[in-house]
C-alpha cells in the first residue's frame, strides 16, 4: 500500500493534468498562476466571418425583396421623368370609299358611301402638347418620385443591417458552441482516465470511493453540457446556411472565440452616427421630401398648364377627287400639320384645397414620425452602449475569476503535496474552473454581439466585430 501522501499527491497531479493546468509529470509550483500560451490550432478550410457576411448580403432573401422594391420605385422615377414629355397620340386606319368624282359646284357622283366602284382609303395622324410650364407640376412630381427612391435605398441598407446581424449572432454562437464543445470534449477524455485511475485505486484499497463518485458525478454533468453545446451547434450552422445561401458544405474556420479589439467611445459620437447612418432615420428623411413634394404639388394644381400643342394629318383617297379649294373642306385628301402655344387649366379650386390640406396632414404625420425615430433611436443607441459597457466589464470580471479559480485548484494542489488539504478538496476548485471558464466564454459571446447591436442601432457597421 502507498503511504498516504504519496495517494495524495498522486491524485491531486492527475486532476491538474486532466484540466490542462500543468503539463504531464510536472509538479505544481506557486508560480504556474500564469496562464499558459493557448495551443496553436490548425485553422481548418471555412467561410470567415467577412466571406459570411458578404455572402448573406448577397443571397439573402430579404435583401433581394428591397432590391426588387427599390427597382420598381427607379422604374416609377424613370416614368415620371418622361411622362410629360410622352404626351402624343398616333390615330390612323384604312377603309373602302366610293369613287367620288367632281367639285363643289358640280359632281357626277352621288353621296352614297357604298356603291359598285369602292377603293382603299387611308388616314394617319399625330398630336400632342410638349409643356412650357406647369407652375412646378413636373418638378414636385420628380422630387417626389427621387425621393421614394432614397427611401427605397435606406430599405436596402436597413435589410442588409439587419441581415448581417443576424448572422454575426449565428458566427459567434457557432463559434461559443464548439470552443464550449471542446472544453467539455477534452475535459471529459481526461477525466475518464482520471477515474479509470481511481477505480483502480479503489479496487486495490488505496483510493477513496467519496472522491470517486463525485468525479463521476462531474463527468456526467458534463456529458449533459456538451450535448446541450452540440444542439447550439447544428441550430447555428443550420441558421448560417441559411443566411448565406450555402446549402451544403458550410463551415466555418476552426478559430477560437475572441474579444472584439474596439476602444469603446463617448456615447454621443454614437448618437450623432446614427442621426447620419441609420437607415430608418434616413428613410424618414426621404419620406418628409416626398411630403413636402406631394405638398408643392398639390398647390400648383390651383395654376394651368402651359405647353405647345403640335398636331400634324395626311389623308389619301385615290377614289375620291382631291379639293384644291382652301374654302372647301375635303376630308378624304389632306395633309395638316400646325403648332400653337396652349393652355389647360382644371377649375377645382375647392376640391383642390381640400386635397392641399390632405397633404400637408400627411406632412405635419410624418414629422411627428420622425420625431418619434429619432428619440427611439437615441434609446437604442443608449441601450446598444450600455450593453457594450456591461458585457465589456462581466467580461473581464470573468477572465479574472477564471484566473482565480485556476490559481485556487493550483493552491489546493500545493495543500496536498504537504500534506494539509484532501484529495477531494480539489473537486470544487476543478469544478469553478471549469464553469468559470465558461462563463468567461459566453461573455466573451455578449460582448462580440453587444458591438454587433451597437453597429446596427448606430448603422455604423464598422465599429462591429470583425471577427479577427
Amino acid at each position: 500500500m502507498l503511504p498516504r501522501f504519496m495517494r495524495m499527491r498522486a491524485a491531486g497531479s492527475t486532476l491538474l493534468v486532466l484540466f490542462g493546468l500543468v503539463p504531464a509529470g510536472t509538479p505544481a509550483r506557486a508560480d504556474s498562476a500564469a496562464p499558459a500560451p493557448a495551443p496553436v490550432v490548425e485553422a481548418r478550410s471555412g467561410y470567415s466571418l467577412a466571406r459570411t457576411l458578404e455572402l448573406a448580403e448577397r443571397n439573402h432573401p430579404n435583401v433581394w425583396g428591397a432590391q426588387a422594391r427599390l427597382r420598381s420605385m427607379r422604374a416609377q422615377l424613370d416614368e415620371a421623368r418622361s411622362t410629360p414629355f410622352s404626351q402624343f397620340t398616333v390615330t390612323g386606319g384604312v377603309g373602302l370609299a366610293p369613287t367620288v368624282r367632281g367639285t363643289d359646284l358640280y359632281s357626277p357622283n352621288t353621296d352614297k358611301s357604298l356603291t359598285s366602284s369602292l377603293g382603299i382609303a387611308w388616314r394617319v395622324g399625330v398630336d400632342g402638347v410638349v409643356p412650357l410650364w406647369t407652375f412646378g407640376k413636373m418638378t414636385n412630381l420628380w422630387n417626389a418620385a427621387e425621393a421614394q427612391v432614397v427611401v427605397g435605398e435606406s430599405d436596402v441598407a436597413k435589410q442588409r443591417n439587419q441581415v448581417k446581424m443576424d448572422a454575426r449572432k449565428a458566427f459567434f454562437g457557432l463559434q461559443l458552441a464548439r470552443d464550449s464543445s471542446s472544453l467539455l470534449g477534452e475535459a471529459g477524455e481526461k477525466l475518464d482516465k482520471a477515474i479509470d485511475k481511481l477505480k483502480q485505486e479503489v479496487e486495490g484499497g488505496t483510493g477513496d470511493e467519496i472522491d470517486l463518485f463525485r468525479l463521476q458525478t462531474f463527468r456526467y454533468e458534463i456529458d449533459g453540457r456538451r450535448a446541450e453545446a452540440q444542439r447550439y451547434e447544428s441550430i447555428a450552422l443550420a441558421a448560417l446556411s441559411f443566411l448565406t445561401g450555402v446549402a451544403h458544405g458550410y463551415d466555418v474556420p476552426e478559430t477560437p472565440l475572441r474579444p472584439p479589439k474596439r476602444q469603446l467611445s463617448p456615447v454621443a459620437r454614437y448618437l450623432e452616427a446614427a442621426r447620419l447612418h441609420r437607415p430608418e432615420i434616413n428613410m424618414v428623411r426621404g419620406g418628409l421630401l416626398a411630403r413636402q413634394a406631394q405638398v408643392e404639388l398639390a398647390r400648383s394644381r390651383y395654376y394651368p398648364d402651359l405647353g405647345l400643342g403640335v398636331s400634324a394629318s395626311w389623308a389619301r383617297a385615290p377614289e375620291v377627287a382631291d379639293q384644291l379649294n382652301p374654302y372647301v373642306r375635303d376630308d378624304a385628301n389632306y395633309l395638316r400639320y400646325g403648332a400653337a402655344l396652349v393652355f389647360r387649366w382644371q377649375l377645382d379650386m375647392v376640391p383642390n384645397a381640400a386635397r392641399v390640406d390632405q397633404a400637408e396632414a400627411a406632412l405635419e404625420e410624418l414629422r411627428q414620425t420622425e420625431r418619434f425615430a429619432l428619440g427611439g433611436v437615441g434609446v437604442e443607441v443608449e441601450t446598444a452602449y450600455a450593453q457594450v459597457v456591461d458585457a465589456a466589464a462581466r467580461e473581464r470580471a470573468f477572465g479574472l475569476a477564471e484566473k482565480t479559480a485556476r490559481k485556487w485548484l493550483i493552491a489546493v494542489q500545493q495543500g496536498i503535496d504537504v500534506g494539509t488539504q484532501e484529495e477531494r478538496d480539489l473537486v470544487d476548485p476543478a469544478r469553478q474552473w471549469a464553469l468559470q471558464r465558461f462563463s468567461h466564454l459566453n461573455a466573451i459571446m455578449d460582448l462580440n454581439v453587444a458591438w454587433s447591436n451597437l453597429a446596427l442601432a448606430t448603422g455604423w457597421d464598422s465599429v462591429a466585430p470583425d471577427g479577427t
